[in-house]
């Protein structure tokens, strides 16, 4: 789906029981080693919340689904606008299948111990405000 020529790219906001999950990139070398939402690009004809409920289960093997839309967008490359969803998981546990190396639930007083890749940070502090009932 694209919106004004833009690439949608979808990240989750998993929560579960008060905690968000943080996703460590393995590529491209200049994001290795860095926090992320877990999530990815819309494909043509596929819908923000398709594309995030599709991202997550390559990704991560779970069964998600999208809750609230994390108000604001934010540019990542040229053509490249990040929508970010809160979500709950399903079914599944999160495994870093694609992307990533490791996964780590954080409290929400704790979710500035990892490096968030700058562009998910005003969502996370969206989350966790949310997650800890701010």
């Amino acid at each position: 789906m694209t919106t004004r020529d833009v690439t949608v790219v979808v990240g989750a906001a998993l929560l579960d029981d008060g905690r968000l999950l943080a996703a460590r990139r393995t590529a491209p070398p200049e994001l290795a080693g860095r926090w992320e939402l877990p999530g990815g690009k819309t494909e043509p004809g596929e819908t923000t919340r398709d594309a995030l409920v599709r991202e997550l289960r390559e990704e991560l093997g779970i069964e998600a689904e999208p809750l609230e839309r994390v108000p604001g967008e934010w540019p990542l490359k040229p053509g490249y606008v990040l929508h970010v969803w809160t979500a709950r998981i399903l079914s599944g546990e999160p495994r870093p299948l694609q992307d990533h190396d490791e996964l780590r639930w954080l409290a929400p007083g704790s979710v500035h111990e990892v490096d968030w890749l700058d562009q998910d940070r005003p969502a996370v502090a969206w989350a966790a405000a949310r997650a800890s009932g701010r």
